[in-house]
């Protein structure tokens, strides 16, 4: 029922906040903002150098940015690659050109991963809070529904649940 909820939520998040992204430009997300954020999402989140380690909904997450690159990545451990069935990987191929949305299913270092990758400066709050949500939905649905959550609809009860932790996760950030 989460992933439904997710879904709705993403296309209506999709769908608001398009226009404000193109009006209203943030300044340039930097390290030190991308930090301030996370630790505004989750009080106990513990940064080291270029990464940053919070939970959301009880799922762990790794933001590592690059400002020389100019990239940021987020990254949900969701198993070991050991023992991927060709139908799975396909599966998740399929899945990153449809249903992933901003994040997609990696295989790295022995381990499938759910990532979301920007390039870091013209990232906005909005589109950092959307794609870490997108990133705990792939490592949640994993097996299931492989999504990033706005592309399916469904009824249920869950979308509530989700809308208050987007709002919530927002909040936290608004003054960054």
């Amino acid at each position: 029922m989460k992933g439904l909820a997710m879904r709705r939520l993403m296309i209506c998040l999709t769908l608001l906040a398009a226009p404000v992204f193109a009006q209203e430009r943030e300044a340039a997300m930097t390290g030190e903002r991308i930090e301030a954020i996370l630790k505004a999402i989750d009080g106990e989140a513990v940064s080291c150098g270029i990464a940053t380690e919070l939970t959301i909904d009880d799922v762990p997450i790794m933001v590592i940015v690059d400002e020389p690159s100019d990239r940021m990545r987020a990254m949900v451990p969701i198993r070991s690659a050991d023992g991927i069935a060709p139908e799975e990987l396909q599966r998740m191929m399929q899945a990153n050109f449809d249903t992933a949305l901003d994040a997609r299913y990696a295989v790295a270092q022995g381990r499938v991963w759910g990532v979301f990758i920007h390039p870091l400066s013209p990232l906005q709050r909005e589109q950092l809070v959307s794609g870490l949500i997108q990133t705990v939905n792939l490592a949640r649905s994993y097996g299931q529904a492989y999504t990033g959550g706005a592309q399916h609809f469904g009824g249920g009860d869950s979308n509530g649940i989700y809308r208050e932790l987007l709002e919530e996760l927002l909040k936290k950030g608004e003054e960054l």
